[in-house]
């Protein structure tokens, strides 16, 4: 009895403890150098013991590639990063297996940055930061970046991918 006692309790406690750590799991910091921008969101990083790892910028999107301002979103995260020490606040794993996270150069917070130039949206769907959308209302508000180009070419990157994956079927 007692020992099935000792059984049930710890499988509630796991259970209670699960949330907790998996919070601490991804509450990390990563310290590395960029040695490679692959579009407006995702990027490389080499941390200390020179693994390479892919990070995707939290909480925004950027144009696709082939999406009007793609590539210029790019050169802005390559402008932004390659090249120097950045620091990452690790915030999950996405379904590709690429860490998730706020990106710090140089005391700049990446993310936010490529919002205020309007080199991207704040991804609706993920965004914890509030402070987020008014950086986007205000780049909006200024024509800044994408948002300087004809209504009609600001598609946010994910309607873009849901009509460029419906275009295909």
């Amino acid at each position: 009895m007692l020992a099935r006692t000792l059984a049930v309790l710890s499988i509630v406690l796991l259970i209670l403890l699960l949330p907790v750590m998996v919070t601490a799991a991804t509450a990390e910091t990563i310290i590395g150098k960029v040695v490679g921008v692959h579009d407006g969101d995702t990027l490389t990083l080499l941390d200390d013991s020179k693994t390479q790892i892919k990070i995707r910028l939290a909480e925004i999107d950027a144009p696709e590639s082939r999406q009007p301002y793609g590539k210029r979103a790019k050169q802005e995260l390559s402008g932004l990063a390659f090249g120097r020490s950045a620091a990452v606040q690790v915030q999950d794993m996405d379904r590709y297996g690429r860490t998730v996270g706020r990106i710090t150069v140089d005391g700049v917070d990446v993310n936010a940055e490529m919002v205020r130039r309007g080199a991207a949206w704040v991804y609706r769907k993920y965004a914890k930061d509030q402070s987020l959308f008014t950086i986007e209302e205000q780049a909006r508000d200024a024509k800044a970046g994408l948002w300087a180009l004809p209504e009609a070419d600001q598609m946010p990157p994910w309607e873009w991918r849901k009509m460029s994956k419906a275009r295909t079927k």
